[in-house]
């Protein structure tokens, strides 16, 4: 996903403000993105950055990734979670904008794991943003859950994210590191929506009375961070989702309609070939809130919903 001029014109009034961010605003003689995992999120965020005149920077796993990014004019350094980056002091030292997009483990946060203390001293730093999950919430019947709602994960997974947000916090109220986390609805875009599962076959229409999913459109989750850069505020949690939570079967029966053809059969929750993986996010029940960001940073959606944002993916190609 490239993020021209043209592309983040359709940011809407924000990007006004948001076009004059980058040297100026932060004194500096240019703003440094440093991302810890270069995943589909992080990447368009990089992109749009990139937009904006910043220099890009971050991580991979593996050697093989590296070409691509670097392609991209992203100066790239592996980094697995077990060690610290090589040269981590002089890698990390001109970033102003530190985004990361790994996962904890079973031991915790791998960043904070190799870098906590080289972190809170980095001398440029104005912004730091993890990447975390709605997942947090677990389950709430259905109900609406916004940033003030109790955290209540459902599984292992969940809870190492709600372990890893307390440690970011912590290093923020410890050390004044400048750290907001971002939980992200089920993301789509580019190679990852409805679309692309029904043109593979592998679309299913669940049926599970009452379930709805909150999602966001990678787009937007590239535009809700460039926002908060502009108005930083620091131990801040964000919901990043759109204005509309459904039912999977209607995302998915929305997308046959759009590319015209018949939705697959109607399936029981019981009897879908789920992975365990799969199966465990249906433990949750939620609608997540928007208004935070909205309210804070201004923010005016995209892809205000599955449609808006299914419609410009095939309109563009995707």
């Amino acid at each position: 996903m490239g993020c021209s001029r043209t592309r983040l014109d359709s940011l809407g009034k924000g990007w006004d403000n948001l076009a004059g961010f980058g040297a100026a605003a932060t004194g500096q003689s240019v703003s440094r993105l440093f991302c810890f995992g270069l995943g589909y999120s992080a990447l368009a965020f990089a992109r749009s950055v990139s937009a904006l005149g910043w220099r890009m920077a971050g991580t991979c796993r593996e050697e093989a990734k590296r070409g691509p990014l670097i392609g991209e004019g992203i100066d790239v350094t592996l980094f697995t979670g077990r060690a610290p980056l090589a040269d981590a002091a002089a890698t990390l030292a001109p970033t102003t904008h530190l985004l990361i997009s790994i996962p904890p483990d079973q031991e915790g946060d791998p960043v904070l794991r190799t870098h906590a203390a080289l972190i809170a001293r980095l001398p440029r730093l104005l912004w730091v943003g993890y990447l975390s999950t709605t997942g947090v919430y677990g389950d709430h019947g259905g109900a609406w859950v916004d940033e003030s709602s109790p955290r209540a994960p459902t599984s292992d997974r969940a809870r190492h994210r709600v372990a890893a947000e307390d440690a970011w916090l912590d290093l923020h109220q410890r050390h004044g590191t400048p750290v907001h986390l971002f939980r992200l609805a089920g993301i789509y875009g580019p190679g990852r929506s409805a679309l692309d599962a029904v043109r593979a076959g592998r679309a299913q229409r669940i049926a599970k009375p009452g379930q709805v999913f909150s999602r966001i459109h990678v787009e937007d989750i590239a535009q809700m961070l460039l926002a908060s850069t502009a108005r930083p505020n620091p131990g801040a949690a964000y919901n990043l989702a759109d204005d509309a939570p459904a039912p999977p079967a209607e995302v998915i029966a929305h997308a046959c309609q759009l590319l015209g053809v018949a939705p697959p059969p109607l399936i029981p929750f019981a009897a879908a070939a789920l992975s365990p993986m799969a199966r465990s996010f249906y433990a949750d029940n939620k609608r997540v809130s928007n208004q935070r960001i909205k309210r804070e940073l201004g923010v005016r959606l995209i892809h205000p919903s599955y449609r808006e944002g299914l419609a410009a993916l095939l309109a563009a190609g995707g």
